[in-house]
């Protein structure tokens, strides 16, 4: 018949497939596969490893003896044949040579390979490869550290792998990640893996829960979907690399994790697995748990990759309810349809309206007041033939009343008679009482068309608000990821704020001491400026008289006393003259000194400068660097205590989210749960009235019959039949 189509296409169950392939001449076409051999159970049957999407089975090819792993899908996928065209192009790109380890493995997907029924389903057919699972391999070997550590490695080259090609498998997990016995990994099920040819498209799963960030949601499909779970995956090995004991310690036999769960992300503060890799005294190990911890908080695309940024020894990791449709009738609890199984209360027995009892046909047994209509009519008839012969008035007009008054009475006495019989009696009883029940049952057909409107209305509105609670969940999700991003976002930029200001403290503390020992030497040269007097050493053309008359009519008597000259025009005795200019911008016009004696002066007070400049102090000492280094300190604590209270807030600003959050879903929990109750109860009042209708239906048939039956009976109890009945007794 060929294969299902429709977005909604039904897939066997594994069940299903298992029966199928217990004869694969039959449900096979592909060389590969036709006629291989399935690898059995103990009870004979094709042994299936089964999962949320689908049954992977071993076959082992009668053509070339080859085995393969053979996924049978038994849930619809979204775009699968797309999806599956698209990761297996990119991984044919992918050079052997260029990768760390040979983790990729050879698939192909089938179309209409396997049919179940008379129904063909695709299938994957992957090249097998014996290996064990990553926590099958660290129950055997984690007491070697050395191999773990080497493990260790390899997978960080994996993550890096996919990485550099864009790549992400999408559900990382000790069961994904098999290891051959070269401690090389293979990694399996690619069903949920982004390519980028597939941007655009949505997630088909959200991954192993215990491996996945609490922030990912329905809608991430990108290339950073294998942070997460690489980094807590990383962690495991390198703690049980580190400490091997850690394995029995936080690993439960047959548990699905390694080290850490998925409480242990979503509630880091009440994780003892967590807790216990914060607390190791290997560096590494501590410093791996705080990153996961610190990831577990940040949207998927803020995630580093684990190749770019794994942390070394010794470093800090620090980074920023639908009802069932109703099928066949089948006998259930009261006699009630098999579909009613769940919704109906147990009702207490209830015994039918009966019919009344039937009247009998006919007439039966004469009384005495029968015989005495026989005799009337016995009378009636000879005196109607015995009046006209001895009446004198027999043949005149005034004889027909006489004649007709015997026959008058005998029918009116058999009336009578008739009246009284039981029969008569019982049927116009009968009559009356069938149609009084059937009036009070009402029309079954009526209450039937009425209940069904009322449920395929009350279903119409239980189908839109069951599918409107996980939209209400995701609208949640969406809001506490929006919030949760927005709080990271402003977290993100005040730490680099505080950090830039933090690291400009350097910069700020050079130039602080830079302009102190700026200070200082031009204190250091005023100082020497002020203790040169002009007259200790006057230059060339300043003679004792005009020392004398600085000093006592401008108050010029060191070299700090004058910062330079200018020249002016004397427009007197058309010269040129010149003028000392003071230290606060005033001028001196001394008499005696023109333009060479004032550049003379002013020659010599930049020689003192030189001499003072040559000698000036070149550093600070410890005591002139103090206020300095303590304002630095001052303000490089303050930023220290703004980055706490800035991951304070951030911390703050996601409890409350993550409140608002298990408050709505508490909230829409409680709400769903009260309206799946008054559902619950509505659908045991409709089986009630179905069963109601049911009986009704019943008891309406059989009225309907009796009274039809009585009107028949009471048709038979006619004048005619009782006069036949008085004469012939029948």
């Amino acid at each position: 018949m060929g294969s299902p189509t429709g977005p909604q296409r039904q897939f066997p169950s594994g069940a299903a497939y298992a029966e199928a392939l217990q004869h694969t001449r039959l449900c096979f076409q592909h060389p590969d596969l036709k006629g291989a051999r399935a690898e059995l159970t103990g009870l004979g049957l094709p042994r299936a490893v089964s999962g949320a999407f689908a049954s992977v089975f071993s076959l082992t090819s009668a053509a070339s003896g080859q085995r393969y792993a053979v996924k049978c899908f038994t849930r619809h996928v979204p775009d699968q044949e797309q999806r599956y065209e698209a990761i297996s192009s990119r991984l044919a790109l992918l050079d052997p040579a260029g990768l760390s380890q040979p983790w990729k493995l050879g698939f192909e997907y089938l179309t209409d390979a396997v049919r179940v029924g008379n129904d063909l389903y695709p299938v994957l057919k992957m090249d097998w490869i014996d290996a064990v699972t990553l926590s099958a391999w660290l129950d055997a070997h984690h007491a070697d550290r050395s191999a773990v550590s080497g493990l260790a490695d390899r997978f960080e080259a994996l993550t890096r792998d996919l990485s550099a090609h864009g790549i992400a498998h999408g559900d990382l997990q000790h069961g994904n990640l098999l290891v051959v016995s070269d401690g090389t990994f293979r990694l399996v099920d690619y069903d949920g893996m982004y390519v980028p040819a597939l941007a655009g498209l949505g997630g088909t799963e959200r991954g192993h829960r215990n491996y996945q960030s609490p922030l990912r949601g329905s809608d991430d499909f990108g290339a950073e979907l294998d942070r997460f779970s690489a980094w807590v995956i990383f962690l495991s090995l390198k703690a049980i690399a580190a400490d091997p004991a850690l394995w029995n310690r936080l690993h439960e036999p047959s548990g699905e994790f390694l080290l850490l769960t998925e409480e242990d992300f979503t509630s880091p503060a009440g994780s003892t697995g967590l807790r216990t890799l914060l607390a190791h005294t290997d560096r590494t190990v501590s410093d791996l748990a705080e990153q996961v911890r610190s990831l577990a908080f940040q949207p998927l695309e803020l995630l580093p990759p684990l190749a770019r940024a794994v942390p070394g020894p010794r470093t800090s990791a620090t980074a920023s309810p639908t009802p069932p449709a109703a099928g066949p009738t089948a006998p259930g609890a009261g006699g009630l349809p098999g579909w009613m199984s769940g919704h109906l209360a147990e009702q207490p027995a209830t015994t039918p309206a009966t019919p009344v009892t039937a009247s009998p046909d006919g007439f039966h047994t004469r009384t005495a007041l029968d015989v005495v209509a026989v005799v009337l009519w016995c009378l009636a008839l000879m005196a109607t033939l015995l009046l006209p012969l001895v009446l004198p008035l027999a043949g005149s007009p005034a004889a027909s009343p006489v004649l007709v008054a015997p026959l008058a009475l005998a029918a009116t006495a058999t009336a009578f008679a008739r009246s009284r019989r039981t029969e008569r009696v019982r049927s116009r009883a009968d009559l009356a009482a069938l149609t009084k029940q059937l009036a009070q049952v009402g029309d079954p057909v009526k209450a039937a068309a009425k209940l069904r409107k009322e449920r395929t209305k009350f279903e119409a509105a239980e189908t839109h608000r069951q599918a409107a609670y996980p939209r209400a969940q995701d609208e949640l999700t969406a809001q506490y990821h929006a919030a949760l991003k927005d709080t990271e976002q402003r977290r993100t930029r005040k730490l680099r704020d505080i950090a830039k200001k933090i690291d400009g403290l350097s910069e700020e503390r050079r130039r602080a001491l830079a302009e102190a020992l700026a200070d200082k030497q031009s204190a250091y040269v005023q100082a020497q400026l002020a203790r040169r007097l002009v007259a200790q050493s006057p230059p060339h053309g300043v003679g004792p008289k005009l020392v004398a008359r600085l000093a006592d009519e401008h108050g010029i008597r060191t070299a700090a006393d004058f910062t330079g000259y200018r020249t002016v025009q004397n427009s007197s005795y058309n010269s040129t003259g010149a003028v000392l200019v003071l230290p606060g911008g005033h001028r001196a016009d001394v008499r005696g000194i023109g333009e060479a004696k004032a550049a003379a002066l002013v020659a010599w007070r930049r020689e003192v400068i030189a001499s003072a400049v040559a000698r000036q102090p070149t550093t600070l000492s410890s005591a002139e660097q103090q206020p300095v280094e303590q304002n630095i300190a001052h303000r490089r604590d303050r930023l220290t205590t703004r980055r706490t209270a800035v991951e304070s807030e951030a911390d703050t600003a996601r409890t409350q989210a993550k409140k608002r959050l298990e408050e709505g879903r508490g909230q829409l929990a409680r709400e769903n749960t009260t309206a799946g109750g008054r559902a619950r109860r509505q659908r045991q009042e409709f089986s009630r009235r179905t069963a109601e209708i049911q009986q009704s239906s019943a008891l309406h048939g059989a009225l309907t019959v009796a009274l039809e039956a009585a009107r028949s009976r009471q048709s038979g109890l006619t004048y005619a039949r009782y006069v036949r009945f008085l004469f012939s007794g029948r």
